[in-house]
């Protein structure tokens, strides 16, 4: 079982390594209670990242309402009305199917959310994400034809799980170029590129050289999940 002062260093740690480079770091508190993420937030944690549904609406009617709710995981179309009316930031979305839902439900409630596009960066076959033509036509289309509740904000990606760090900066570094390159040619009120989320505990020191602007750590600071 963590403690206060286990997080709280863990926490103080982590956010000492994004200081330099004005990162943000997200603590991922997937399957651990909201009594881990209350101690976080007593550490002065505001910024926590849930893969599940229903796990952050629980989370999100237990926590203060001052903390920014970051949704990471495979979201499923009929489920985005449940997170709609408080996510801070949507960072997986990986079809049109599912940006046009999120801007659907937006506009019931009169909010405009911010998301990411999940980028498909990885050498295996078991992360989600778009690929480069699926991302551009999506863009694109936003340019054209924007859908009015919703503002792409950055790119998310997750790297190989391997111990091949040339490999790993090798996907981070083309992430961020990627980014680099839309953000010139994709010029909407509706589009701002300025998010590159990548980057866990095993690969940081790589994220943070490539340019990561948030990074997502979660066992690393709430120790490991059963």
């Amino acid at each position: 079982m963590p403690t206060q002062k286990t997080i709280a260093n863990a926490i103080a740690h982590y956010a000492n390594l994004c200081h330099p480079t004005d990162t943000q770091l997200l603590a991922v508190s997937k399957l651990k209670p909201a009594a881990d993420v209350l101690l976080a937030y007593e550490a002065g944690q505001r910024h926590f990242a849930e893969n599940y549904v229903q796990e952050l609406v629980d989370k999100y009617e237990a926590c203060p309402k001052d903390v920014f709710w970051h949704f990471i995981g495979h979201l499923q179309s009929n489920k985005v009305k449940y997170i709609v009316p408080f996510v801070h930031l949507i960072q997986s979305i990986d079809s049109q199917k599912l940006l046009q839902e999120v801007s659907k439900q937006a506009q019931k409630i009169g909010r405009v959310v911010d998301v990411l596009l999940q980028i498909y960066i990885a050498a295996e076959d078991t992360k989600f994400g778009l690929d480069d033509q699926e991302a551009r036509q999506i863009l694109a289309g936003q340019v054209m034809h924007p859908l009015p509740n919703i503002r792409i904000v950055g790119l998310m990606g997750m790297a190989s799980f391997t111990d091949d760090k040339e490999q790993v900066a090798k996907e981070f570094a083309g992430l961020a170029e990627r980014r680099t390159d839309w953000a010139d040619v994709y010029q909407h009120d509706s589009i701002d590129l300025r998010e590159l989320s990548m980057g866990m505990s095993q690969d940081l020191d790589l994220a943070l050289a490539a340019g990561s602007t948030m990074v997502r750590i979660g066992t690393a600071i709430f120790g490991a999940r059963s």
